[in-house]
């Protein structure tokens, strides 16, 4: 660390110090906390989020360096963007793709919170992982799923959950999915998808930020269907 993490911003009353320790912890709570603290603390606290991800590179990636990461893009500070571009210029994250397909739109998207346009994304790179008449009717059929490499899928879910603190994304809904011993008329009102006997109405009626219910996102062709999502939540990436 350098000697910002060591001093204290007078008017915020920020002990850097002790900040700096709690991002180092193991409870997320104490540290998404922190680093919506170190936001507020000026230009030496993002000092302290820089390194701290400087620290975490070589690491999986988590919910608690995505929202750092997150910070630090939306932040006017001076040094801020110069920062990311030079250490992180495509994100948090070196997406993998068997198809040669580039996930870095995606990832900009999920990391600016632009989730109604990452949604919409994600099925037209759902579509080029199924091929040519896919992309042209935008639109799956479950039979397409079968053909997705585990790779890609994996690379797409981590984005999701990286950006959306691990409340978006295929693994989120199948782990709510088998919570609810696969009973789609459980898992609907659950994730936001229906309430009562009314479907949620698509695009008005979906939650496009983090205050929508777990595992509202990705739609994943949702107006089509039970057997899509299925196949996907089935997928033996999650195995």
């Amino acid at each position: 660390m350098t000697d910002s993490t060591t001093s204290t911003v007078p008017d915020a009353g920020w002990d850097l110090t002790d900040l700096a320790s709690k991002l180092s912890t193991n409870n997320q709570k104490n540290q998404l906390k922190a680093i919506e603290q170190l936001a507020d603390a000026g230009g030496d606290g993002l000092t302290v989020l820089q390194e701290f991800l400087l620290e975490r590179r070589g690491t999986p990636p988590n919910s608690v360096d995505g929202r750092a990461y997150q910070v630090l893009r939306t932040s006017t500070q001076p040094g801020a963007a110069e920062f990311l571009q030079a250490q992180f210029p495509s994100g948090l994250v070196a997406t993998e793709s068997d198809r040669q397909i580039d996930y870095n739109r995606l990832q900009q998207l999920l990391a600016n919170q632009e989730f109604q346009a990452a949604d919409k994304l994600t099925l037209e790179l759902l579509c080029q992982l199924a091929g040519t008449a896919a992309v042209q009717r935008k639109w799956l059929y479950f039979t397409d799923v079968d053909t997705f490499p585990k790779t890609d899928l994996l690379s797409v879910d981590s984005l999701w959950r990286l950006y959306s603190g691990d409340k978006f994304g295929f693994s989120v809904q199948r782990e709510i999915w088998l919570g609810v011993g696969k009973n789609w008329d459980k898992m609907w009102p659950k994730i936001g998808w229906k309430k009562g006997n009314n479907w949620t109405r698509y695009p008005q009626e979906f939650t496009w930020d983090l205050s929508a219910p777990k595992g509202h996102l990705p739609l994943s062709n949702q107006l089509r269907g039970v057997r899509t999502i299925e196949k996907l939540l089935s997928h033996p990436a999650w195995v």
